[in-house]
């Protein structure tokens, strides 16, 4: 298990100073690629190899969301490769030791020269030391998408959105989707579906249902078809 120490800090927190849903993400998202890149066998060990691990789904369910200037302890770990896929676990805990955020996340591994998944190499696969997979109700990978989506203004990748893959980062999609979110509306639970990726100057067509303490945004190429379906849940009323 790798741990990642940290304090929230003012460029992740809202303006009632607890840390945004996106900042969530992107906690457990550098955690995972401190992990790698402390087994040496992140960014440079991919790109010399052709590779590349790209997220195909997320849960992440948030008791409650850390406030500024507190510390936090992100924790990640694999518990299962299968063929070109990995599982990977994560939890946040506060400075009591409290549980706050647990994600399960899906990954696919890349061959980058020709774009398709390839299975992951026994080097990978042993570098990495699996654990159990921690206690949560899982969800499924695919999320449906429910009839009648109000259609919304397109949007265009720009290049605040790019990570090191050149692709729109995983959380900038849901940067986007939160955009549609009422104002009042508090997120417990996440999932995202990753389809397809966007790249620098793609144009995303975003379709949005909200509907019982859920919502579900599609953001769509021009033929319809997603880059990214995003749900939350808040805790019912």
């Amino acid at each position: 298990m790798f741990r990642f120490d940290s304090v929230v800090r003012y460029s992740e927190i809202d303006a009632d100073r607890y840390m945004t849903l996106p900042a969530v993400l992107d906690i457990l998202q550098d955690c995972c690629t401190f992990h790698s890149e402390h087994l040496e066998i992140g960014i440079d060990y991919l790109k010399e190899h052709e590779r590349a691990w790209v997220l195909s789904a997320w849960q992440v369910v948030i008791d409650r969301y850390p406030k500024m200037g507190e510390k936090i302890s992100a924790y990640t770990w694999p518990y299962e490769f299968k063929g070109f896929m990995g599982n990977r676990n994560f939890k946040i805990e506060d400075e009591a030791g409290n549980i706050i955020v647990y994600a399960n996340s899906v990954w696919v591994y890349i061959d980058t020269a020709t774009g398709r998944p390839v299975r992951v190499s026994q080097e990978v696969a042993e570098t990495y030391q699996l654990e159990p997979p921690f206690e949560m109700e899982t969800a499924d990978r695919k999320i449906p998408l429910p009839d009648a989506m109000e259609e919304k203004e397109q949007i265009r990748a720009g290049r605040f959105c790019i990570d090191t893959n050149q692709h729109v980062n995983n959380s900038k999609y849901v940067m986007m989707a939160e955009e549609y979110l009422p104002e009042d509306f508090k997120v417990r639970e996440l999932r995202v579906e990753y389809k397809k990726a966007a790249v620098l100057g793609d144009v995303i067509y975003p379709k949005v249902k909200i509907k019982d303490h859920q919502a579900v945004v599609a953001l769509e190429n021009e033929q319809g078809k997603p880059y990214a379906v995003v749900q939350f849940m808040e805790d019912k009323v």
